[in-house]
């Protein structure tokens, strides 16, 4: 008997695996003791011009999803009842983000007020297009990235350690450790019972898979320094600012 085929979930799985060394790298790189303040603050900035953008994506998402459900589209309903939910789980969060950076001795100008990077825009902004000019399926990818590199439980005292910021300047990193496994699970569950085609999950794949690849280079920008990361696999420890 041959053996069962893994889950959609665990493809995607493996398939990010496979190419996540560099993302790592760059995480780990991030949280390097030295002058570490300042990254952070950069930091909580990039990650607002990101996740302000959340809720919205979910949003139009859902609505392409309740009309195309109004179609007979037998994928559409499951994800908008998702999207529902989970939009409600992510309200506010960049909120979180600005009060975060106050208390780490900036202001909320300080993500405001620039333009954010190309990098973002390239980010959140494929989403868009997708959404728009495509399936919302794809939306299902972007999230399984941002959800499944969440902070490690661990990097909320590494940070606190290192730098001697308040509380007050960590919660953003303190809830998503604790709240994103939740959130990859109900993702991962989902992908397993939409009656998905090979073409929809592959578009899922391909989200998640520029998804990453955007991810990796806004932390390679954010952790640019004259130091490099050694190569992945050349004996230095996993990384632990990020849940693996």
């Amino acid at each position: 008997m041959s053996a069962a085929r893994p889950s959609t979930s665990a493809r995607l799985r493996v398939t990010l695996r496979l190419l996540d060394g560099e993302l790592l790298d760059a995480m780990e790189h991030l949280w390097r003791p030295e002058d570490l303040v300042p990254r952070y603050r950069d930091y909580l900035c990039a990650m607002h011009a990101v996740v302000r953008a959340s809720v919205p994506l979910m949003e139009r998402a859902r609505e392409h999803t309740e009309r195309l459900a109004s179609h007979g589209d037998p994928v559409a309903g499951p994800l908008a009842a998702y999207l529902t939910e989970h939009i409600q789980e992510e309200q506010d969060h960049d909120s979180w983000l600005l009060e975060d950076l106050r208390a780490a001795g900036a202001t909320p100008e300080d993500a405001l007020r620039p333009m954010p990077a190309p990098v973002v825009a390239a980010l959140a902004g494929s989403q868009y297009y997708w959404i728009e000019h495509h399936h919302p399926v794809a939306l299902l990818g972007y999230i399984a990235v941002l959800e499944g590199y969440a902070p490690a439980a661990t990097l909320t005292a590494r940070i606190a350690r290192t730098t001697g910021l308040p509380d007050a300047a960590l919660r953003t990193v303190r809830e998503h450790a604790a709240l994103d496994t939740g959130h990859l699970d109900d993702l991962h569950a989902l992908l397993d019972r939409l009656p998905l085609t090979r073409g929809q999950e592959a578009e899922v794949t391909v989200s998640a898979m520029h998804s990453l690849d955007a991810l990796t280079r806004l932390f390679v920008r954010l952790g640019r320094s004259v130091a490099v990361p050694p190569p992945r696999g050349a004996g230095h420890p996993s990384p632990m600012g990020v849940t693996p």
